[in-house]
């Protein structure tokens, strides 16, 4: 478990940056993508309810529209599919919601949505958001064009991958690349952490903070939302005992949209510690804040924990993980 000790914080300045620019150098898709154990999709859980296609269902609303709709489910999918492709689909309902789900989670012969829409970002902002693909996709025509465009979500999709790709590209250029365990991802909280008000079981939410290249690929992409939870909170107590917080960092979107199994290990300890000593701390204030220490960038003393959302951490790879990236200029991350 990774544990965050209470003491009396005070901001340090820690500045780390990956430059890099896009290559030009086409990259064809056309590997079948893998799905490893270690790597589930950001809506995926290993603890399914016996409803798949509900489950299914839902998971592509929210990547779509945000939240999970309301209604029946027939006209729940047919929503869907008149979004997304401009006509209702023939078949069983449950053929039709595993072909939405394929498309907007699976690289299986073509870039996911997810993946699409991170490249699509990327290459034109160079950064990822949070946002639901409806929105992703006004905002990118409302920066493009002034406004939002009509038409489906898949016609707006492949028109925007020309626009960021080339005219002869509307598919992002992807390539499969091995990440190793214990690759570092610096990371920054959007749930605020508060030992006053946080309980075991509490949802927490963060995104990726700076790129991470491996083998000259893009493989995780500033903005790339992460998803973990509390499991113990312990309160201050008297005779300066501190309040802790233990939070598995469980799960971090990758450039193609794979959830990857992440954890705050040893690695990311000694990242985080030596930040803290290339911007000034000293070798026994580190001493006195326990075995992570410094958190970010901050150091936490004092009875409580409040670390508001904004706080920068590192976390790492949990194990080897195949994923899809796009090529960059930089062979190192």
């Amino acid at each position: 478990m990774n544990v965050f000790s209470s003491k009396k914080f005070k901001t340090l300045s820690v500045a780390l940056c990956i430059a890099f620019t896009a290559s030009t150098t086409p990259i064809v898709f056309a590997e079948a993508a893998i799905t490893p154990d270690s790597a589930v999709s950001i809506y995926e859980n290993n603890n399914t309810s016996n409803n798949a296609l509900q489950y299914k269902l839902s998971s592509v609303e929210k990547a779509v529209y945000g939240t999970r709709q309301t209604g029946a489910i027939i006209d729940r999918i047919n929503k869907l599919e008149h979004d997304y492709y401009g006509t209702e689909k023939t078949g069983s309902l449950a053929n039709r919601v595993n072909l939405l789900y394929d498309h907007i989670f699976h690289n299986t012969y073509s870039p996911s949505a997810i993946a699409q829409m991170n490249g699509i970002e990327w290459s034109l902002m160079h950064k990822v958001s949070m946002q639901p693909i409806n929105q992703r996709l006004s905002n990118l025509e409302t920066t493009l064009y002034g406004q939002p465009k009509e038409g489906t979500f898949y016609s707006r999709m492949l028109s925007l991958g020309k626009a960021a790709f080339g005219n002869s590209q509307e598919a992002i250029p992807l390539s499969r690349t091995q990440v190793p365990a214990n690759t570092l991802i610096k990371i920054k909280l959007v749930t605020p952490l508060d030992s006053k008000t946080m309980k075991a079981g509490d949802k927490i939410k963060f995104q990726v903070a700076e790129n991470v290249i491996c083998n000259g690929d893009l493989v995780f992409a500033a903005g790339g939302l992460g998803e973990g939870q509390v499991t113990k909170v312990t309160s201050a107590r008297n005779f300066g005992r501190d309040a802790k917080i233990d939070i598995d960092f469980a799960k971090t979107q990758a450039f193609d949209g794979t959830m990857v199994n992440t954890l705050l290990g040893d690695e990311a300890k000694k990242e985080m510690k030596s930040e803290a000593m290339a911007a000034g701390a000293s070798i026994a204030g580190m001493a006195l804040l326990g075995p992570i220490g410094i958190v970010g960038g901050i150091f936490v003393k004092g009875k409580n924990i409040e670390l508001p959302a904004g706080t920068e951490l590192f976390i790492q790879t949990k194990t080897d993980t195949t994923l899809y990236g796009i090529k960059t200029a930089s062979a190192n991350y």
